[in-house]
């Protein structure tokens, strides 16, 4: 299958989005609720419609970056949320991307992207965390597609790609997910080392 830029941007262009749940997720509005400062500088990648982001601008968080490989996509969540700023809306690969980040979040990327990328993309992740930074989100815990996304996988094949580069503050079974991933999800969060 083809995940290149002009696949991706078909498919929100089709609407063929069947991950995007039209709303946050829950283990990801709990963590963002308990946050305490909204001047950190958050990255999210593959962001889709990005409700994420939607919700912490909502919440008063100043410093939030997007990143899309679909332009589409990226003009969806500026119809919903116009007041963001464009410069904060990144349309190309996550692997170009530069800059520094108190935290990046996961939700539906890593299971969309190649996985002979996987470790690419642990790699990449750390090089844009700042000090103590952390990789915060779901992942699939469950076989998935292995010729399209999202691909599926497990506690010990991710371990393999952040092992060396993180400490495991939480790495468990997700007990909100949506009743459609339940017992399918992990949440991670995943500091710098």
């Amino acid at each position: 299958m083809n995940l290149d830029s002009n696949s991706w941007n078909q498919r929100y262009i089709s609407n063929n989005t069947g991950w995007d749940v039209g709303k946050i997720t829950q283990p990801l509005k709990e963590y963002f609720d308990q946050l305490k400062s909204k001047n950190i500088k958050i990255l999210i990648p593959g962001c889709g419609n990005s409700f994420e982001a939607e919700y912490l601008i909502n919440l008063g968080f100043k410093n939030v970056t997007i990143v899309d490989f679909s332009e589409k996509a990226l003009k969806n969540f500026k119809l919903r949320v116009p007041e963001f700023p464009d410069s904060k809306m990144i349309c190309d690969n996550f692997f170009n991307i530069d800059g520094n980040f108190d935290l990046i979040i996961e939700q539906t990327f890593f299971c969309a992207i190649s996985t002979n990328k996987r470790n690419k993309y642990a790699k990449k992740v750390h090089s844009l965390l700042n000090k103590n930074g952390k990789l915060v989100g779901l992942m699939f815990n469950a076989p998935m597609y292995s010729d399209h996304p999202p691909f599926g996988g497990s506690v010990k094949e991710y371990k393999t790609y952040f092992s060396s580069l993180f400490n495991y503050k939480y790495f468990e079974p997700a007990y909100n997910s949506i009743s459609s991933r339940n017992g399918k999800e992990l949440f991670v969060n995943l500091i710098k080392k």
